[in-house]
């Protein structure tokens, strides 16, 4: 009977939720999804020096902003210590491990001498077989012992890996790793796989960092008789120009990208398609992504990120969007955009409904939510409006324009996109002015700028007690 999917995501909480992070907990949760399974996340602390709460917080919020919502309760690694300690006590037992007391000294001069020699800095399995009186005498000169693995020595360690392919290690490449340290707390490599054993883990899905550790994990899979789960190792992602991945590319963490003005469906988007790809297709709905994902169609080459690529999936995201959708997107992320929480404390009802109104012509131009909130920028201004230069020359130049279009503008009987149109082009051909002699002043002086959404969405927008406001402070000069 094959035993249900499990993957999980296993981040450590030593600093944000980077982009890179992010994108393997999708691959995990897509995984998962596909196959009916379930995605567990854990929390690798054991780094008690750099782990802090205020990363583990943005880790969680972020995979809750992403959409990639994992199953059961989160389990940190340091509460299970003592779960660890006692497996390692078990291959002490059974021969599977051995106590080494290498000094600090020791270990040093073993990689100096292996470096002089042309062979790897590797620990030289001094200890393996130490006879008796040997480790007798370590113990009376007061030595803490590590505890290492017994490892193969001949032979081959052979990874089946789902994105790498055959990956195979000579095991004598591959030294008796540290299980516990001499202080009695468990190093990485042994939480990790006691973990992923105890936690029903059937594929790993990571960063092809963790190649060389694969093999060393799988060591310590075969002394305990366990199961090895199966592999799938993704490459890295690296920027535009080939480079590795660093801050001016986009390494940054989750809550950047939300900071920034992107929507989590648009970024889930763009990260499938970092090192994933289905032809030539673009986009995918979150359900297409769980269908049609598949380990075997990840590239084994680093992806690049590229900021222009995923701003245009944005855009495209953005309009399509349902008006109501986006705009309690943009509601929700205003405390983290720039000059947002401001926006957020003057949203009242009235606000909330123009917002509304104007999102179609709003979204049309703007391929971020802080492009959004920035064309959106008129519907919170405050009378007389601050003026961009530009746009203050306009006023200047047409303030007889606006003088002459109010009166007309203040006997409609009705205020509508139709109706306001109609009054200004009746006030161009009264004067035989051109219509964007009208409207490039009428623009500015409703909105401060020189560009907005269409200019007689606009009035309808803003009313038409607010709107011939506007005109008036501007036409008196």
């Amino acid at each position: 009977m094959t035993k249900p999917v499990v993957t999980r995501f296993a981040p450590s909480p030593t600093g944000f939720l980077h982009i890179g992070g992010a994108r393997t907990a999708l691959f995990n949760w897509l995984f998962a999804r596909k196959h009916g399974g379930t995605m567990l996340l854990r929390i690798e602390d054991t780094d008690r020096e750099r782990s802090t709460d205020a990363a583990i917080k943005e880790i969680i919020n972020g995979l809750d902003w992403l959409g990639l919502k994992w199953d059961g309760d989160v389990v940190y690694q340091f509460s299970r210590a003592s779960r660890h300690a006692e497996v390692a006590a078990s291959l002490l037992e059974n021969g599977g491990a051995y106590h080494c007391y290498a000094t600090a000294e020791e270990l040093t001069q073993m990689r100096e001498t292996a470096r002089k020699e042309g062979r790897p800095p590797r620990y030289d399995g001094r200890w393996r077989d130490a006879p008796a009186a040997e480790i007798a005498k370590a113990q009376a000169e007061g030595r803490r012992p590590v505890v290492r693995l017994k490892a193969p020595r001949d032979g081959e360690t052979v990874i089946e890996d789902a994105v790498q392919g055959r990956v195979v290690f000579p095991n004598k490449d591959l030294d008796d790793l540290v299980l516990l340290r001499s202080d009695g707390t468990p190093t990485y490599m042994l939480a990790v796989v006691v973990d992923d054993h105890d936690m029903g883990v059937t594929q790993i899905i990571r960063g092809d960092d963790h190649l060389t550790n694969a093999a060393r994990q799988t060591h310590i899979y075969q002394a305990l008789g366990w199961d090895v789960p199966a592999m799938a190792h993704i490459p890295l992602i690296h920027g535009a120009d080939g480079a590795k991945l660093s801050k001016r590319h986009g390494a940054l963490g989750v809550d950047a990208y939300r900071a920034m003005g992107y929507l989590p469906a648009a970024l889930r988007n763009y990260l499938v398609r970092l090192g994933w790809s289905q032809g030539d297709r673009e986009f995918f709905t979150t359900q297409e992504m769980i269908e049609a994902f598949d380990l075997a169609q990840v590239h084994r080459s680093p992806a690049r990120f590229d900021f222009v690529k995923l701003e245009n999936m944005n855009g495209h995201y953005m309009r399509a969007a349902d008006d109501a959708e986006l705009t309690q997107a943009l509601v929700d992320t205003l405390p983290y955009l720039p000059n947002g929480p401001a926006k957020l404390a003057a949203l009242d009802a009235t606000k909330r409904a123009q917002l509304l109104a104007a999102m179609p012509g709003l979204k049309e131009r703007a391929k971020t939510l802080v492009q959004l909130a920035d064309s959106a920028e008129y519907l919170f201004a405050q009378r007389p409006l601050p003026m961009e230069a530009k746009a203050a020359e306009l006023v200047a130049k047409g303030r007889s324009h606006l003088a002459a279009l109010l009166p007309r503008l203040a006997a409609l009987s009705d205020w509508t996109v139709a109706s306001t149109e109609g009054a200004v082009r009746a006030q161009a051909e009264a004067s035989g002015a051109k219509l964007g002699d009208i409207a490039q002043p009428l623009r500015a002086a409703l909105t401060g700028r020189t560009t907005s959404p269409g200019i007689f969405d606009v009035l309808a927008v803003l009313g038409r007690e607010e709107s011939l406001g506007r005109i008036a402070d501007q036409a008196a000069g």
